[in-house]
């Protein structure tokens, strides 16, 4: 550790400042909110997959683990992404479906944190997407064990060729047993504006009882 290249001194000179674009009310609706928020990203230049949001999950041994995947829907009043139901993601979301949700957009001074509960979307929900997706994307769900031991690059890149020569390109590739989507029904939904002078704005909704109700608080930062 001590032939780090970067020094302590140096790594916490690492600093910019913020702007003053500021985040004075929200609609509503945090959906309606996060689907401006969302847009907006799409159509900046510098961020690359405006989609990509960081999963946290708890394991059954209390180990946090976390890692990108794509938002894929916004509805029924949740935020849905797929993946492979044998994951490590998806065993820890059986034992624990609390998660969180990230979405870092740096190049814009934003964030927008999600907490709530994962619940698995329907089968046929989960087959209609699969069948959108690109072909070789289908063909890597077949292809991937995912998060199991991997002896080599060559075992990944036979067994794709494999599912390939199965189900040429143009022939259509049912979605596998294993593989589906998970809804994220969020209790807390808060938005981020980074601010000058490290005061940003932080604005979160929060569900009210039992009920569909938001309830929206302005908080430090």
């Amino acid at each position: 550790m001590d032939n780090l290249s970067f020094g302590r001194d140096e790594i916490a000179a690492m600093r910019r400042s913020y702007g003053e674009q500021g985040l004075t009310a929200l609609p509503e609706d945090p959906f309606r909110a996060f689907e401006s928020w969302l847009r907006q990203a799409h159509e900046n230049p510098i961020i690359v997959e405006a989609n990509a949001m960081v999963l946290s999950t708890l394991d059954v041994d209390s180990h946090i683990t976390t890692r990108s995947v794509l938002l894929k829907d916004i509805s029924q009043g949740g935020f849905t992404f797929y993946t492979n139901y044998s994951s490590r993601k998806a065993h820890a979301i059986e034992m624990n479906p609390q998660v969180s949700l990230l979405f870092p957009w740096y190049a814009m001074e934003r964030q927008v944190s999600i907490s709530g509960t994962a619940e698995k979307t329907s089968i046929q929900e989960s087959h209609e997407y699969f069948s959108k997706r690109p072909w070789a994307s289908q063909i890597g769900a077949w292809a991937s064990h995912q998060s199991a031991p991997l002896a080599s690059r060559e075992e990944l890149d036979q067994r794709y060729e494999g599912a390939a020569q199965k189900w040429p390109e143009g022939s259509t590739v049912p979605c596998p047993p294993h593989w589906g989507g998970y809804r994220v029904i969020p209790l807390q939904i808060e938005f981020w504006q980074g601010r000058h002078s490290r005061l940003h704005d932080r604005l979160r909704y929060e569900r009210v009882g039992a009920t569909a109700d938001w309830e929206i608080g302005r908080y430090y930062p």
